[in-house]
């Protein structure tokens, strides 16, 4: 009886019937997928291009190139735009934009096997097994309803559509902190393979030394020390030089002027800057968030919240933490809404806004780029913030002996 008042409890909590939310979802599926094909359909008009500067993949091309020349004897050309770029247009066979390798060569390392495989292949490879690495990680979160969040999270589309990485973000993101407790030595590894992409793991070691996780911590010290003498072992320190040189000149290109590709940002460094502020300032707004998002996350893996609601706020308060965060980034977003969506995680009068504010974050990565293309504005921030108290009032402040439960939850995930 109990079981099922709970049941109806969270049921009620929704903002939709759950039975319409799973046909969205299946609705969302179908479209989302002739869309995305019906897109990899354009860009073959000339050669492996869209005949207007797009590549087959779009940004896929950037790790397949990095990988093949790198493990070919030619890393000194991936840091050098124009051999770069002419290399790839031999790929594509037709007039194609300026693509860079902005990732450092850690990267190169962990992309190995794409060096192995012909373009389209590859590109195939690339998608599919970091979404399943993805959804894998996301079933430890949520063991039943997975598959169907994992195929219709928005963000997994925007990734799918640049040819992106942020499936494997979220693979290794969500991973690290579900085997954190269990497994902390592996938890610590993957958290070292994410520093491909190091403005995502900037409250990180906050998180771990508040929560007084000494063995990940290590094992995540020690193996980004590896990567690092392994990429300089293999393809030279000359290819680190030329990534931090390259590094300065990328941030003010792409985010301080990055008037181009801003309609893809979603991090309050570039709200600021679509408001009209200079990038001093614009950097002081960032900072302002960033350190409130290290005290939210310091706070609560310091004292004994719930594990769901600790790594909940390590995800949203990356969010607002980093200054250079994308659309495609946002697949590990998922991991938020599996946490937050479970009956016993939070407390029942809190599951509505809970749920509310999840699916505005699930929906963000779809709507933000056309809002801002429209618009001029940066909506996602306020979002990210305004979830990342929620998650801090529901760790620190309205936790009920029933909401306990997530730790058991957790557990057996």
């Amino acid at each position: 009886m109990a079981t099922k008042d709970a049941a109806m409890s969270a049921e009620s909590a929704w903002p939709v019937p759950r039975d319409f939310a799973r046909k969205l979802a299946h609705t969302w599926i179908v479209l989302a997928g002739l869309a995305y094909f019906a897109d990899l359909l354009r860009q073959t008009r000339a050669g492996l291009t869209d005949g207007d500067g797009r590549p087959f993949g779009d940004d896929f091309i950037n790790y397949w190139s990095g990988a093949f020349l790198a493990w070919h004897q030619r890393a000194g050309e991936i840091y050098d735009w124009a051999a770069f770029h002419s290399f790839q247009q031999s790929i594509v066979g037709d007039a194609l934009n300026y693509y860079h390798y902005s990732y450092p060569p850690i990267l190169l390392v962990l992309s190995a096997p794409l060096a192995a495989l012909p373009y389209l292949p590859a590109l195939a490879f690339w998608l599919s097994s970091s979404w399943f690495c993805f959804y894998r990680a996301l079933k430890l979160a949520m063991p039943k309803g997975a598959l169907l969040l994992a195929l219709a999270t928005p963000a997994v589309f925007v990734n799918a559509v640049g040819g992106q990485n942020g499936a494997w973000t979220a693979a290794l993101f969500g991973a690290g902190l579900l085997l954190l407790d269990r497994r902390p030595l592996v938890a610590g590894v993957l958290f070292a393979l994410l520093s491909y992409k190091p403005h995502l793991g900037l409250l990180i070691p906050i998180a771990l030394v508040a929560g007084r996780q000494w063995r990940a911590l290590m094992a995540a010290v020690v193996a980004s020390g590896a990567l690092i003498v392994l990429s300089i072992a293999l393809f030279g320190i000359e290819s680190w030089i030329d990534y931090l040189r390259n590094i300065g000149v990328l941030r003010q290109m792409i985010l301080e002027d990055g008037s181009g590709v801003w309609h893809r940002m979603v991090s309050v460094f570039v709200a600021m800057r679509r408001l009209g502020a200079d990038v001093g300032t614009a950097y002081l707004a960032q900072g302002a968030s960033a350190l409130f998002a290290a005290c939210v996350v310091g706070v609560m893996w310091f004292k004994d919240v719930a594990p769901h609601l600790r790594n909940a706020a390590l995800l949203l308060g990356t969010c607002a933490a980093t200054p250079y965060l994308q659309d495609y980034d946002l697949v590990f977003t998922a991991f938020v809404a599996a946490w937050l969506t479970a009956p016993a995680g939070v407390p029942a009068h809190l599951r509505r806004p809970a749920l509310c504010m999840t699916s505005l974050i699930l929906i963000l990565p779809a709507a933000a780029a056309p809002i801002a293309r429209v618009t001029g504005l940066v909506i996602a921030p306020p979002f990210f913030l305004a979830a990342l108290l929620l998650v801090a009032h529901i760790g620190l402040v309205a936790s009920t002996p029933a909401s306990g439960r997530s730790h058991e939850l957790s557990a057996a995930a």
